[in-house]
């Protein structure tokens, strides 16, 4: 298969094509239009001799030219006469059998040089109208050489059957049609020869645009994904796929941001998570060396270790139970739906908080709201908060738990008076294994996944989890959930 022409070539040769189409049709009628008007004015011309013509033939006395009934021997038509009269004119009498009676008039081209005469045919048929000559107009070449007569034959009805045929060169008309031709050339190829350079520049004009975004794809493809294409013209085609691409490039390059933010964040969970998990086998493993060095012989150390193996193995099943809860999360395994008593939830969560920190002042002030969900899920992301108050603020800190509600929105809010959360903490404090505070051991601060199940389980119920520093110091944590209709 050969090259394919480019779009460039392919739409010049188009246009080319379509303007020398037109031209050439132009050409076509244009010398048409000539020829028939040239031809139409030699015929007019033809009927005015045939007159001239017809009296010069008559005798001096006013009869026609010779007769059936006159005899051989009585003069002719005067074909003198016929050559002063009309000059320039070919003249020529037949009878009804096609004999000729009479020839004459000598044509010029120019000048003392003779145009050979016209080849006539023997038989000329023309057609009858009533009342009027039989006439026919026909074009003839000459008996030599390349010219061209336009003749008209005619019958007169008192002329005794005679054809009268007269006939005038076409040199004039054919000079004139044939530099009719040569201009129509010149002017063709000229036209064709600008509208192929003016193509030229005004494709090339355009298709500039088409350049620059092959430049802009070349440079993407090179790992530049922040570059863009710079004309964006919603009022031209170049410019709506610049916008589209432009979109699309957005897109791609969000993708790909989210792409390697998530594997930023898969690398750092199974990092921490390993992390996590390497703490309590580390002394699930020391334990049991304790156990094999011969504990079981010790009461006090059998109990140690039975102890301290028993604690791990909860702290690694909570671990990993929370871990499960946020892989079925991401999944988007549905939760149970069914009406819950949210204040009731809450209600008992702040009742076990206050049971397990005593001395801590915590407030509560509920709405009665009634949501959608799994209650014992939601009675986790409550445990969850409260849990996270008592891992980062000290007793002394209060805590105010209020849940209203507005606008379909069941909205909770916890807030504590501890040491509060910057704005970059807040940004984050939902991810996995964050910790606000890094000096802080991990036996300490927990798993760090406390407020990720937060987020994932309000998401799950269809609402939104936020944080945020509290006007007089303290972190503020809000969970919206949609009120459930009709219930």
């Amino acid at each position: 298969m050969g090259r394919r022409l480019s779009l460039r070539a392919r739409l010049i040769l188009g246009v080319i094509a379509l303007a020398g189409a037109g031209l050439i049709t132009a050409d076509i009628v244009t010398y048409t239009s000539l020829h028939s008007f040239l031809v139409s004015r030699t015929d007019d011309f033809l009927d005015t001799a045939h007159t001239s013509a017809e009296s010069a033939l008559r005798r001096p006395g006013g009869g026609p030219a010779r007769s059936r009934q006159q005899p051989a021997s009585e003069e002719g038509p005067d074909i003198g006469r016929l050559k002063a009269t009309v000059p320039g004119l070919f003249v020529q009498v037949r009878r009804a059998n096609g004999s000729i009676v009479a020839a004459g008039g000598t044509p010029q081209l120019s000048g003392a040089k003779e145009t050979p005469p016209p080849r006539l045919p023997k038989t000329i048929v023309l057609r009858s109208r009533q009342g009027a000559d039989r006439v026919g107009y026909f074009t003839v070449p000459a008996v030599s050489g390349g010219a061209r007569y336009r003749v008209r034959a005619s019958i007169d009805p008192g002329s005794n059957g005679y054809t009268l045929i007269v006939a005038t060169p076409l040199s004039s008309v054919d000079s004139t049609l044939h530099r009719l031709v040569l201009v129509e050339l010149l002017v063709t190829l000229a036209v064709l020869g600008g509208v192929a350079l003016l193509g030229l520049w005004v494709i090339r004009v355009g298709l500039r645009p088409l350049t620059e975004i092959g430049a802009t794809a070349a440079t993407i493809a090179a790992g530049d994904l922040s570059h863009r294409v710079a004309r964006e013209d919603e009022r031209t085609e170049v410019g709506r796929l610049g916008l589209a691409l432009n979109a699309m490039l957005t897109q791609i390059e969000n993708a790909f941001n989210a792409r390697e933010a998530s594997e930023r964040k898969l690398r750092r969970f199974v990092a921490d998570a390993s992390h996590e998990l390497r703490t309590p086998l580390a002394a699930v493993r020391a334990y049991a060396e304790l156990f094999s060095r011969g504990a079981a012989q010790r009461p006090d150390d059998l109990e140690r270790s039975m102890a301290g193996i028993s604690r791990e193995s909860e702290r690694m099943s909570l671990l990993v139970d929370d871990l499960l809860l946020l892989a079925r999360l991401d999944e988007g395994r549905p939760l149970a739906s069914e009406p819950v008593e949210l204040h009731d939830v809450v209600a008992e969560s702040v009742e076990t908080a206050r049971m397990l920190e005593p001395e801590r002042l915590i407030s509560c002030r509920l709405a009665e709201a009634t949501v959608l969900g799994d209650r014992n899920r939601l009675r986790q992301v409550v445990d969850n908060l409260l849990a996270n108050v008592r891992a980062h603020a000290d007793r002394a800190a209060s805590v105010d738990v209020l849940l209203a509600r507005s606008d379909g929105v069941a909205r909770l809010t916890v807030a504590d008076s501890g040491p509060g959360l910057r704005p970059e903490q807040a940004e984050h404090v939902f991810e996995r294994f964050y910790r606000a505070d890094s000096s802080r051991g991990r036996a300490a601060g927990g798993a760090g996944l406390g407020l990720s199940i937060v987020a994932a389980v309000t998401e799950a119920h269809g609402g939104r989890a936020s944080a945020s520093a509290g006007r007089d110091g303290g972190a503020v944590f809000t969970i919206e959930l949609p009120l459930a209709v009709n219930v």
